[in-house]
């Protein structure tokens, strides 16, 4: 099995109402195909859906010649409109 970064999704601003209790600075894990969570804490499954396609390209560990996701620090917006939950997604690298 190939080698897959660790990657860390976090709260990074709200610009406007999300109907969601989250907050700036939660954040979440994805560890291969599972998602962290922790206690206490949720994932809002829009903001999740719309973020799940760049999930295994930013794990990819050898990314392929050109790769745009060649960087850390990825950033996304909640579908939702009147929301606008952004999100930075960053490879956490193993220690």
């Amino acid at each position: 099995m190939k080698k897959m970064y660790k990657l860390k999704v976090t709260v990074e601003k709200i610009d406007g109402y999300c109907n969601q209790p989250l907050l700036v600075g939660d954040s979440f894990l994805l560890d291969g195909g599972k998602i962290i969570i922790p206690e206490g804490k949720h994932v809002c499954m829009w903001a999740l859906q719309s973020m799940m396609p760049i999930f295994p390209l930013l794990q990819r560990v050898e990314p392929e010649k050109g790769d745009w996701t060649g960087k850390s620090g990825q950033v996304f917006v909640c579908p939702d409109p009147k929301g606008r939950v952004h999100f930075r997604i960053e490879r956490l690298v193993e220690q």
